[in-house]
């Protein structure tokens, strides 16, 4: 899954992404499934419609025709997606070093020494 995430577009747009978060929890649903799912002010069906195809044609996503109706599912994981943003925005903002994402996350959101510990014991993994 991981190869197949390097031929899309790496990063998904805001609204992708919430939809993608609804897509991921359902496992497989439907535009209206996610219409419900979503805050108010809810967006018009056809603009949910419209992010869904996009995330098709990106192939985030794929469906199952049932007459006019489609359900749709996640080809890419939840992990799978976050491991390679993460991976992107070590690259991009920190040139690679996770140390110096850490120093930065510590500086910026009153991470304590112990939870910087732990991200760069996981990190070591």
């Amino acid at each position: 899954m991981g190869e197949r995430l390097r031929e899309r577009s790496q990063e998904l747009t805001r609204a992708e992404l919430e939809i993608m978060q609804i897509i991921w929890s359902k496992g497989a649903c439907f535009v209206n499934d996610i219409l419900e799912q979503l805050p108010e002010p809810k967006p018009a069906y056809n603009t949910v419609s419209t992010v869904v195809r996009i995330l098709e044609k990106k192939g985030y996503v794929d469906h199952k025709a049932y007459g006019k109706t489609h359900e749709y599912f996640p080809l890419v994981d939840r992990d799978t997606y976050t491991q390679s943003f993460m991976s992107n925005v070590l690259d991009n903002f920190f040139g690679g070093s996770a140390s110096r994402m850490v120093s930065f996350l510590s500086s910026n959101k009153n991470i304590s020494v112990e939870e910087a510990n732990e991200i760069m014991e996981m990190l070591k993994k």
